[in-house]
């Protein structure tokens, strides 16, 4: 179990939804899931790989939210290039990332910097985090989070 919890915050969303949270996690699970930067190669796939996999996601209840630091206007010209079907949040004051540790010192290519690390969350319904995977691989974590989160869901 994860000693972390959701800060009050209110983001903005490539949906045109502003969320609430954690009030609006509250009743339904909640898959969460942070990347560094719209279109760019690993961002790319593991956003389409959520993207291919949604109607598995709807027929178990469960919300996918995708978190960068990225503005709205970049949100959504990535959200149109790849036809993406869930909310992307802006956490450009990155209030979300650092209460969650996904902000931080990154290191790529050899170069340090600060930036978002990619990580994911699985919030259960009275908005209460259970799981986490850090630093996860952009091409299997969709997998790995929807038989985790099915595991979690089960009556």
């Amino acid at each position: 179990m994860t000693t972390l919890t959701l800060p009050h915050v209110t983001l903005q969303s490539s949906s045109q939804k502003t969320w609430s949270i954690p009030a609006d996690f509250l009743g339904k699970w909640t898959l969460l899931y942070f990347y560094p930067k719209d279109d760019t190669p690993g961002c790319t796939v593991q956003a389409c790989a959520y993207r291919d996999h949604k109607q598995e996601w709807e027929k178990s209840g469960l919300n996918v939210l995708g978190v960068s630091m990225d503005d709205l206007t970049s949100h959504d010209a990535f959200t149109r290039k790849f036809e993406l079907n869930f909310p992307l949040l802006a956490d450009t004051e990155k209030k979300l990332a650092t209460a969650l540790k996904v902000y931080g010192e990154q290191e790529w290519q050899g170069k340090t910097y600060m930036g978002l690390s990619r990580d994911s969350f699985l919030i259960n319904p009275k908005g209460e985090i259970i799981k986490e995977w850090r630093k996860v691989d952009p091409k299997t974590t969709v997998a790995e989070t929807l038989k985790e989160a099915l595991l979690h869901m089960k009556p």
